[in-house]
């Protein structure tokens, strides 16, 4: 097992040790722990994207049933949060 150094900021270092305690570990292997976690999603996360792209490209039938730019853009839920973004 390799042995790392890393720099946090003050804020960083402290979430990590209250994360650490909360779960009653080291922050050593907390910080292991969440890089361990963070390695096997990326991987899993890899493999679902090679399966998906391994299928190609595929015709679709017929006419296509999307709705059109507008009616997608139209929507008052759409409008509220442009609207409340903007400001």
């Amino acid at each position: 097992m390799k042995k790392v150094t890393i720099a946090l900021s003050d804020r960083t270092a402290a979430w990590t040790r209250a994360r650490a305690a909360r779960r009653n570990l080291s922050v050593s292997r907390f910080v292991r722990d969440v890089l361990q976690g963070y390695v096997r999603e990326s991987r899993k996360y890899e493999a679902a994207m090679k399966r998906f792209l391994s299928h190609g490209p595929f015709k679709l039938s017929g006419p296509p049933p999307y709705p059109k730019r507008e009616e997608l853009y139209d929507r008052p839920l759409l409008r509220r949060r442009r609207r409340s973004v903007a400001r």
